[in-house]
């Protein structure tokens, strides 16, 4: 079995409250780092807000998950419709790796490797503060993810929201204790 083809859309522990995602995208490589750099590219698929690409640099993250899609399912009670988080660019070095810190967490980095005509990414999101937070976080980034492979493809992306609830009770069952 090829590397590519053992790829699974599903994240994994890679160590203790640390979620690996990988995914093989269309590419060309350049066009998979716009949508993460750019905020008008990445908010069609995670949330909007200016970057520059150097490390230090801050960037704050806009989430308006409602209008990812015209039928974005319903926002789960306790969700706002908007939002907001400050991060800082802790690694880049374009097209091929970003990362970010990422609240109380270890914070968030991304991969990109030329695979022909296909992009490897690989979502490392380290040390999550606890149980909740990782399940939520999963769920989210698949669903993101989802959507950004949507995106990519020029297909129509699944309600976000339902998407997301069905995909945090895989992680739940994943993830047992």
């Amino acid at each position: 079995m090829t590397e590519i083809a053992a790829i699974d859309d599903y994240g994994t522990l890679s160590e203790p409250m640390t979620l690996t995602i990988q995914r093989l995208l269309p590419g060309p490589i350049e066009r998979v780092w716009a949508y993460l750099t750019d905020s008008d590219l990445r908010k069609q698929w995670l949330a909007a807000g200016e970057m520059e690409a150097r490390i230090g640099a801050a960037l704050e993250l806009v989430w308006r998950n409602d209008e990812l899609m015209p039928s974005p399912g319903q926002r789960p009670d306790g969700f706002p419709e908007e939002h907001r988080m400050v991060c800082e660019v802790t690694a880049c070095d374009p097209p091929h790796k970003l990362a970010i810190t990422w609240g109380r967490s270890g914070g968030v980095s991304f991969e990109l490797q030329p695979k022909g005509q296909r992009v490897l990414l690989t979502l490392v999101h380290h040390r999550l503060p606890d149980r909740d937070s990782l399940l939520n976080v999963s769920g989210g980034w698949h669903a993101h993810l989802d959507v950004l492979a949507d995106r990519l493809s020029d297909t129509t992306p699944e309600p976000f929201w339902d998407s997301w609830r069905r995909l945090k009770a895989d992680y739940e069952k994943r993830f047992s204790a």
